[in-house]
Parts: C-alpha cells; sequence; structure tokens
C-alpha cells in the first residue's frame, strides 16, 4: 500500500519505511512556546538539566495570549521569557506582533514537508501548507529545544473529500464548523486528517488555514493538505530556505475516508459549550448577542477582516453590541489600514485591540459578563474559555459575526452581501 502524507513526511525525514501506528524518533525541524506554556517549558528545560538550546534558529517563544500583560504575575512570565531568548538567542515575538500560529506562516518558519511542534493545541494550523504539525505539552517542547528531536507515534490518516463551490456567504470556517460537527470532537482522535477535494482547491491559503486550525477540534494530531500551486506561491514569497513537499500515493492507506459534497451548505453555527454543537444558521437565527468578535489565530488574518469589513462598510454596529476585533499579526493590521479595511470596520463602531489572541483567551480585552451571549470567530466556545463560565458563546464565521454584530442578534450575513 502507499503512503498518506503524515506517512511520507515522517518517511522522509526518518530515512525509513514509516507506517501509521509505528513509532519513531525524529528531528524537529521547528518550534515554538507561547505566554501560556513558555515559563513552564523554560522551567522543564532547566530542572533537566539544559544550559544550551541546540538549535536556537529553529525555536520562537511568542508572547500573544495575555499580551500586553494584565497582571503583575503574567509580566514576570513575560520577562522570564524575554531574559531566556535573550541568553539562548531565540526569536521572540513580543507585545503586539501577533498570534504565534499567524506568526511562524508569515515569517517563513515553517515549510512543506516539514515537522513542527508548538506548545500550543492549536499548531494544527501548518498544516494547510503541508507541514506536520501539532501541539505538545511544555516537557515536550523542553526536551525538544535540548535536544532537537521528539518520539512520535505515526498516526493513522483520516481523508476528507469536499466536492462542490461554497456557495455564496458561505467560508471556510463554516467548513470547518460542519466538519466538527460530522466528526465530533472526538472523532478523530489521535489521526492525521488529511483534507482535499474541489472545495479545498478553490479556497485561498489563507482560507484553508482556518479548516486545519480546527482539526483539532475534531481531536486531530494534525490537519493536513497537499501543496498545491498556490501553496507554492505563497510559501515561496515568505520561506528562504528549501523544502520538499509531501503528497499521497493514490493507493495510500487511510483508516478511513469521509466524502461531502458542500454545494448547498449554509452558514454554519455552534452553539455554547461544545464546538461540535453545531447547526445551520437557519435555525439559530434571532439569537440576541451582546458581544461579537473578530480575531483570533483562527480568523484574524487580512482575508477574515475584509470579508468583515465588506459587510459592515456603509452600516453601524448596533448599540446594544460590542464588536471587537483583533488582528492575528501587526502585519495584517498594517495591510488592514492599507486597504482601508481597518478604517471600515472603526467607522462601523468597532474597537480594535492589540494584535494578539485578544478575547479569546478570557484573561483581558472583552471578558463578557453574566448571562451575556457572545458571536466569535474563534475555535472554542466551553464554559469560561472567554473568561466567565456563565456566559454563552457561539462560533462562527468573519461576514456571519460581523452581520450579527449590526443586527444585534444572530444574523444570516446573505441578507447583507
Amino acid at each position: 500500500m502507499g503512503k498518506t502524507i503524515a506517512e511520507k513526511i515522517f518517511s522522509n525525514h526518518t530515512g525509513s519505511d514509516a507506517k501509521a501506528g509505528e513509532l519513531v524518533i525524529t528531528g524537529v525541524d521547528f518550534m515554538m512556546g507561547q505566554d501560556g506554556t513558555s515559563p513552564l517549558a523554560i522551567k522543564a528545560f532547566e530542572e533537566i538539566g539544559g544550559e544550551l538550546v541546540l538549535e536556537p534558529s529553529r525555536v520562537a517563544m511568542v508572547i500573544d495570549h495575555s499580551a500586553p500583560s494584565p497582571l503583575e504575575g503574567v509580566s514576570n512570565l513575560h520577562t522570564m521569557m524575554r531574559e531566556f531568548a535573550g541568553r539562548q538567542g531565540l526569536r521572540l515575538y513580543d507585545v503586539g506582533m501577533g498570534v504565534c500560529h499567524c506568526l511562524l506562516p508569515e515569517q517563513g518558519h515553517v515549510a512543506p514537508g516539514e515537522i513542527v511542534v508548538g506548545a500550543d493545541s492549536h499548531t494544527t494550523t501548518y498544516g494547510a501548507i503541508n507541514v506536520f504539525s501539532t501541539g505538545v505539552g511544555s516537557t515536550d517542547l523542553a526536551a525538544a529545544m535540548l535536544t532537537g528531536k521528539l518520539w512520535f507515534k505515526v498516526p493513522p490518516t483520516l481523508r476528507i473529500e469536499l466536492s462542490g463551490r461554497l456557495p455564496l456567504g458561505v467560508y471556510s470556517k463554516d467548513v470547518a464548523l460542519f466538519l466538527a460537527g460530522k466528526v465530533t470532537a472526538d472523532g478523530a482522535t489521535y489521526m492525521a486528517v488529511e483534507y482535499g477535494g474541489e472545495v479545498i482547491r478553490h479556497l485561498s491559503v489563507e482560507a484553508r488555514f482556518t479548516i486545519s486550525n480546527m482539526a483539532v477540534e475534531m481531536g486531530a494530531k494534525a490537519g493536513l493538505m497537499e501543496a498545491d500551486a498556490k501553496t507554492i506561491e505563497w510559501v515561496a514569497e515568505r520561506v528562504d530556505h528549501p523544502f520538499t513537499t509531501a503528497a499521497p500515493d493514490a493507493d495510500a492507506d487511510y483508516q478511513k475516508v469521509l466524502e461531502f459534497d458542500l454545494s448547498d451548505l449554509s452558514p454554519q453555527v455552534a452553539e455554547p459549550h461544545r464546538v461540535d454543537n453545531v447547526k445551520p444558521i437557519e435555525e439559530l437565527e434571532g439569537t440576541p448577542i451582546q458581544e461579537a468578535v473578530i480575531g483570533t489565530c483562527t480568523n484574524g488574518r487580512l482575508e477574515d477582516l475584509q470579508i468583515a469589513a465588506a459587510i459592515l462598510g456603509g452600516k453601524r454596529v448596533s448599540p446594544h453590541v460590542r464588536l471587537i476585533v483583533a488582528p492575528a499579526s501587526r502585519q495584517v493590521l498594517l495591510k488592514a489600514i492599507e486597504t482601508g479595511a481597518a478604517q471600515r470596520l472603526i467607522e462601523a463602531g468597532a474597537a480594535i485591540v492589540t494584535p494578539g489572541c485578544g478575547p479569546c483567551v478570557g484573561t483581558h480585552n472583552g471578558v463578557p459578563s453574566d448571562g451575556e451571549n457572545v458571536i466569535s470567530t474563534a475555535n472554542r466556545n466551553f464554559k469560561g474559555r472567554m473568561g466567565n463560565p456563565k456566559a454563552f458563546i457561539y462560533l462562527a464565521s468573519p461576514a456571519t459575526v460581523a452581520a450579527s454584530a449590526v443586527a444585534g442578534k444572530i444574523t444570516d450575513p446573505r441578507r447583507m452581501l
């Protein structure tokens, strides 16, 4: 039998015939920690006797979750990261640079065919550009910084074929939510999900990141896509080192194959308090909201802000709604200013906060009050996710969030296109 993308990448790295289920030890091409996990990784690194990071050029630390710092204790952790990165010669992305999962691809740190780990569960994001990227614990990150290697169990692969063309007003976030609802939160546990089909081919690279980002919401270890011409062009503009893409064989051995025709897909919304509690918008339209959030590592890229700005242009956010926009990076914010998207968002009544994770993490920037309904482009809506377990979080696309912010209730964005 042939190999899946995941098996190809592990085989290329180990020089062996790596197959699903096998344990392998392999070098890691790049690794990352954010401010919620890096301090733990630094402590673990020191506890296991680490003195020098093996290859500093392969490590980045990002201050994005609580940025700017909301508390004295957090400020001290940020200082720990800055000092460690300075001593070790690591790349540090400080307050305002953006979200780790936007920065790593944007800054050219990851490329097709590579193995990347991050001390954050949504490291699966980079699978959209053909990277086997996965989240690890802080201790694993410490071990990787010290040795440059980690052990992996090569995952079996779930292949998802998406046919048809997305209708007007339906976006990659709707696809990601639809799949979470169909596969369920644990339906792809420890699998590599491999996405393909006409729908994926017609999406931009930015839109593809949204889908791979949410692979972990189905329990997946990675969310992989083939590297087509769009991918190669996008990566070539950012990456300055050679790379080798990995494509699945025609006779690849998949654990399971799912096929969906999305020609008639409508906007999707995940209800509290589960990401897989997904319904078409027709069933939830009219639900009142008090806060709307556009941003996060899932939907804070330029394309997302432009989609929202197109709906909000010439309109005003409901006086009963707070619209908070968190650009995924400083570069995204600058481009949004340059293209006029930021001005349209602000004129409509949006509050733009520091590029970073924003309200998603729940430490600052828009914690809702008791009983409030929030509609967000984030990837999780667990109880307490945004800092208040008595609030209710709905997940949707930037278009749906923008339309709902104007109407003051969950609204089908197709009504405003």
